[in-house]
């Protein structure tokens, strides 16, 4: 099975150039509604939400959907110093400039909580909510 086979139909699949990696992203819902990221814990990938992603496009929001650095089909960089927690961080706030969305709400489970809580608290200005899930 590969990773088209898991995209649902209205969804997309594409990658995107963001703080000098790329990221693998899925997408769903309307292109004009209410911005949601979604952010994967550790050891998973986008494929964790997939129970959530429909049901979120359905009511209006735009749901994107990372697989962040070193996740399946994501950039996995060298080292240590590539997974930096601010580098984590930016890479989400990257994401929403990159796909030309300002102010976003923003929901993390497990690791993609962490990461959450760093973009709430380094990158505020850019969050709408922020919802953790553990």
């Amino acid at each position: 099975m590969t990773d088209s086979d898991l995209i649902a139909p209205g969804w997309t699949s594409n990658r995107i150039r963001v703080n000098t990696i790329t990221l693998h992203v899925v997408e769903a819902g309307p292109a004009d509604g209410r911005p949601v990221i979604l952010l994967h814990g550790f050891p998973e990938f986008w494929w964790a939400w997939r129970k959530q992603i429909q049901p979120l496009a359905d009511a209006g929001f735009r749901v994107i959907v990372p697989d962040m650095r070193g996740y399946n089909l994501s950039d996995a960089p060298l080292g240590i110093s590539a997974y930096q927690i601010d580098l984590l961080a930016r890479d989400v706030v990257d994401l929403a400039t990159a796909l030309g969305v300002e102010r976003f709400d923003l929901v993390g489970h497990d690791w993609g909580g962490v990461v959450a809580w760093w973009v709430a608290a380094r990158h505020a200005e850019r969050l709408n909510r922020m919802v953790i899930l553990d």
